[in-house]
């Protein structure tokens, strides 16, 4: 009989759901279930009701496990990945109370300044967590509704994050795991503790709302009765603690070892490396987080990766493959086209009222193939302005690993290795955060059957490089990305107090 596993993704767009052999790792079956944002909502607001990622979630597993061919009596575990920061509010009934607030949603930028400003300043308060309170970041959003919905906070009991909210639903346990935790600004990352002046800053009562913390190799749970049926199958299947989707892609991606960084390209772009110790940014542009190992994560996001390049498709009506082959035709630079794709607000840099901005349209680059590559170039040199930044703090890496949907695009892995003169390869398996989530179920599970081993023993023999499509960087092209990067950062610079001021106009006549 087969031992299998059952990896999920819980993202913005949509949750995928892996079932893979515990013996060699290989993916036996995969499916996804669409979703979109609650529509209509405020400039800046992004919102999601976490039934919408349970029933998605049970959707993908049905359908993964028919695929698989699965019995119920050959399922062992469940891994969960999630979008990170979303604020989950349940009552003490365990019932969610509102929509869930997203790690995109950029509405409680008033909220990161005050707590700060209680903390004693962004430089005390980095000190305090390892973390600037920035807006994709869940203390805000709990503190934004203790202000804006007072009757709601009034009921809140727990303070769950996206993936610990199907670990609930799955097993009927409230808890946290470190990596996902320290996304909140409410965890010193450092001691892997919560931070008494963090939560005194929201609310003096704030910590009896909060779950037990646990470590990354303990199990969040068994599976129960209610939800096995849903699934089809058994009951006692165990749950591991999960994480969020850029821990899980760590795992997923082989990076649990120092000198590797993956680069996900998805709706946003994360670039992140495994330290045996915190880095923490004194600046705060670099997240100082817990990895899902029981590691550091240091990371950057930027809010705005295929955020700009669908939109750029789906404008123009394209395929995929007619986008790559319109922007694979215009030079590196696309001939001074620059894109500052800020279209939902930016994290890394912090411009949470930025907007998008194309510099340098004339009559030669007012053309669909230039729009689509700069869009690529753009979201690349946003990402590169974090990466710069991550090598200042001392992470070096000695490859990248891209992963999500961006890496998909052979012209957009050329632009990744030029823009970042790094080398740059895909896995074999795409689905980093999903596959990650698999394998830390499965050396949890490993773990609880007896057996002693690294979650690197599993990575090492299980994560393999795509090597076909790996891209190295071109002098020419490095050269180039060299001088727009530095016209994007200028660029940036430039306008951000107009930004401020551009969404004052746009809220007063919303």
């Amino acid at each position: 009989m087969r031992t299998l596993i059952i990896g999920v993704d819980s993202g913005t767009q949509s949750t995928k759901a892996l079932v893979i052999d515990a013996r060699d790792g290989r993916v036996l079956s995969a499916a996804a279930q669409e979703y979109d944002l609650l529509p209509n909502l405020p400039p800046g607001a992004k919102e999601q009701h976490p039934h919408t990622w349970r029933d998605a979630a049970a959707a993908a597993i049905r359908r993964a496990l028919r695929q698989a061919k699965a019995a119920a009596s050959e399922v062992k575990a469940i891994g969960v990945s999630g979008q990170q920061h979303g604020f989950v509010a349940l009552d003490k009934n365990g019932e969610v109370i509102r929509p869930a607030k997203l790690w995109c949603d950029t509405t409680t930028a008033a909220e990161c300044e005050e707590i700060m400003e209680r903390l004693g300043g962004q430089k005390k308060t980095v000190r305090l967590l390892g973390n600037a309170v920035l807006p994709g970041f869940t203390a805000s959003k709990i503190l934004w509704l203790k202000k804006h919905e007072p009757k709601h906070y009034q009921r809140l009991a727990t303070v769950l994050l996206p993936h610990d909210y199907l670990n609930f639903w799955l097993t009927g346990e409230r808890v946290m795991e470190y990596g996902d935790a320290s996304g909140t600004a409410l965890l010193d990352v450092r001691k892997r503790k919560w931070c008494a002046e963090a939560l005194a800053a929201i609310d003096p009562a704030l910590a009896e709302k909060l779950p037990p913390l646990i470590p990354s190799h303990h199990p969040a749970g068994r599976l129960q009765a209610a939800t096995a049926r849903q699934l089809d199958l058994n009951p006692g299947v165990l749950v591991s603690a999960g994480g969020g989707d850029n821990m899980m892609g760590a795992i997923g991606t082989g990076n649990t070892r120092e000198g590797v960084i993956t680069a996900s390209l998805g709706t946003s772009g994360t670039i992140y490396a495994c330290a045996e110790k915190p880095v923490v940014d004194p600046q705060g542009e670099i997240a100082a987080f817990c990895d899902s190992t029981n590691r550091w994560l240091p990371l950057l996001c930027t809010m705005n990766v295929t955020v700009a390049t669908e939109m750029v498709r789906e404008d123009f009506g394209w395929s995929h493959e007619k986008f790559a082959a319109e922007a694979s035709r215009i030079p590196a630079g696309s001939n001074g086209l620059l894109l500052l794709p800020y279209f939902e607000g930016e994290r890394t840099p912090n411009v949470p009222d930025g907007t998008g901005v194309w510099f340098g349209v004339n009559g030669r680059t007012f053309d669909a193939g230039h729009f689509a590559r700069a869009s690529m170039e753009g979201v690349t040199l946003g990402m590169n302005y974090g990466l710069r930044r991550l090598a200042e703090l001392g992470v070096q890496p000695t490859q990248i690993r891209a992963t999500g949907g961006g890496s998909r695009s052979r012209v957009w892995r050329q632009i990744l290795a030029d823009v970042f003169n790094a080398e740059v390869v895909t896995l074999k398996v795409g689905e980093g955060a999903a596959y990650g989530a698999a394998l830390q179920a499965l050396w949890c599970w490993r773990l609880d059957q007896g057996e002693t081993l690294a979650i690197s023993d599993l990575t090492d023999r299980f994560v393999e490089v795509n090597r076909s499509e790996t891209a190295e960087p071109n002098p020419d092209n490095v050269r180039v990305y060299g001088e727009l990067q530095s016209l994007q950062d200028k660029l940036s610079l430039s306008l951000r107090e107009l930004f401020h001021d551009h969404r004052a106009f746009v809220t007063r006549r919303s």
